[in-house]
Parts: structure tokens; C-alpha cells; sequence
């Protein structure tokens, strides 16, 4: 398995495509979820890309601070199908989690947690504040790392 970070402008033609193909067939197609997947802050993210071979098989997005939340954030957090199971979702945020720590100073990380993956996010230091919410339609909730855990 290869991890990569791209800016957007770092992008390949076909990276972006593939990063594009992949939130559509999880999050639209899978969780029969339809949402305007373009949001406008690709452009400012950190892209994680993880490959295996040549076939995008898991992705994040880290934006920061003052973006699409106060605190600096991880979304867009997936596998694809056919690789899950392999704890390649953890590996992925390990990676994303070592990666903030080395290019920002330590501050407390935000994500919207689907709530039936809080446990997951848990192992990695996450905790959930406040109230569950739909965003989508899909229950989430409010997750944090906070810098003393970094």
C-alpha cells in the first residue's frame, strides 16, 4: 500500500478522477445518499491518497482550520469495497493523524463521524461532543482529537 498527499493543484487529470469516481460510488451509490459531493473545498484540501498498485483504493481529505470548521479537519474518510476488512481505514488515519502532527503545530482535530463508525474513530483518539445530528440524512456525530493527544 502507497500513501501520497496531494495539493489540488498537485493533482493528476486522472487522480482527481478516480478521488471523484470513488466518493460517488461509496457515498452516493452504496449509501444511496444523494449530496452535491463537489463542495467547492477540494481546492484547499490535503488529499490522501492510498494505492494499491495503481488502483485508488482509500481516501481522505484534511482541511484546515477556519475552513469548513474552527478546527482543522478530516473528511471524505473512505475505503473502497473491495479492500475493507484489511484495516486499511486504520492505516489511513494513522497516516492522516502522522501527517497533521508533522506539517501543523498540535491542535485538536474535528471530524463528522457516520455514528455507526464512532468506535472506529475512537481507537484513534477521537471522542464525540455533543448531540448526534443528520447531515445528509445519515446519522453523525461531532468528533474530536485534541492536541494533547497529537
Amino acid at each position: 500500500m502507497i500513501f501520497q498527499t496531494s495539493s489540488f493543484s498537485e493533482l493528476k487529470k486522472q487522480q482527481l478522477y478516480d478521488i471523484l469516481q470513488l466518493r460517488s460510488e461509496v457515498f452516493v451509490v452504496e449509501q444511496d445518499c444523494v449530496y452535491q459531493d463537489i463542495d467547492g473545498y477540494d481546492q484547499i484540501a490535503t488529499h490522501v491518497l492510498a494505492y494499491d498498485e495503481k488502483a485508488l483504493v482509500a481516501y481522505a481529505r484534511i482541511l484546515p482550520p477556519k475552513t469548513y470548521f474552527e478546527e482543522l479537519s478530516i473528511g471524505r474518510i473512505i475505503v473502497k469495497e473491495t479492500h475493507r476488512g484489511q484495516a486499511l481505514g486504520y492505516k489511513l488515519m494513522t497516516f492522516c493523524i502522522d501527517f497533521i502532527s508533522t506539517q501543523f503545530k498540535p491542535q485538536t482535530i474535528k471530524l463528522s463521524a457516520q455514528e455507526h463508525l464512532k468506535s472506529f474513530y475512537q481507537q484513534h483518539g477521537f471522542q464525540q461532543q455533543g448531540d448526534g445530528y443528520l447531515e445528509d440524512g445519515i446519522p453523525h456525530v461531532a468528533m474530536y482529537r485534541h492536541a494533547t493527544l497529537n
